[in-house]
């Protein structure tokens, strides 16, 4: 078993609430997402991030519209909706819960194996 595949899985799972948290800020398009997730080092590639804002536009948890851009062609902003809103909420709370019972259990077998 290859670790990469692993963390790999790990980042993809937690991808949507990342990109869901970045436009509860404001809209941006895609290489601004893409900027963002680089920032805090989560890299996505565009064949990852495009199909998932297809797919969240498909659950009508983003929207996006054309806007013209001074330095070449329109660009879509995406922007979270208010059922994306909702979601966010949800997945909130479930990432809380989640990353508490992930320290738990972690935090309690490295103090075993210390």
């Amino acid at each position: 078993m290859k670790i990469e595949n692993t963390k790999a899985q790990m980042r993809k799972g937690i991808l949507e609430y990342c990109i869901l948290s970045i436009l509860q800020e404001h809209p941006l398009y895609a290489s601004e997402i893409l900027a963002r997730l680089k920032e805090v080092k989560l890299l996505v590639v565009e064949g990852t991030l495009y199909p998932l804002l297809t797919r969240l536009k498909n659950a009508e948890i983003l929207e996006y519209k054309w806007e013209e851009s001074k330095s070449g062609p329109p660009r879509k902003y995406y922007n979270i909706t208010p059922k994306g809103a909702s979601f966010l909420a949800e997945l909130h709370q479930t990432w809380g819960e989640l990353k508490q019972a992930v320290n738990n259990v972690t935090k309690n077998h490295h103090e075993q194996n210390s």
